[in-house]
């Protein structure tokens, strides 16, 4: 009768540290699920936000695209004017 009850006792106390690492596994694994999310998280933030700067202009950007679109207009028109000057068409 004592072989039964060590072996019963033994068999309890595997089962029991059987569930006990499982529990630790378990958490184990949601905590690295959760970093792993966490980080998928700051990298989607972080790209969405370059998207939006991508997409929006300031207004400095949008005053210094203007400055060049004019510099481009007038130096095309000073390139005709010496062309017709000189009798070619533009």
């Amino acid at each position: 009768m004592t072989t039964i009850l060590r072996r019963a006792t033994a068999l309890a106390i595997v089962l029991g540290g059987a569930l006990m690492l499982q529990g630790c596994l378990v958490g184990a694994a949601v905590g690295a699920g959760a970093a792993a999310i966490g980080g998928a998280a700051a990298v989607t933030g972080a790209v969405v936000g370059a998207g939006v700067d991508a997409v929006t202009t300031s207004d400095e950007e949008t005053k210094a695209r203007r400055e060049r679109e004019q510099r481009a207009y007038e130096r095309e028109q000073r390139r005709c004017e010496q062309r017709q000057r000189q009798g070619r068409d533009c």
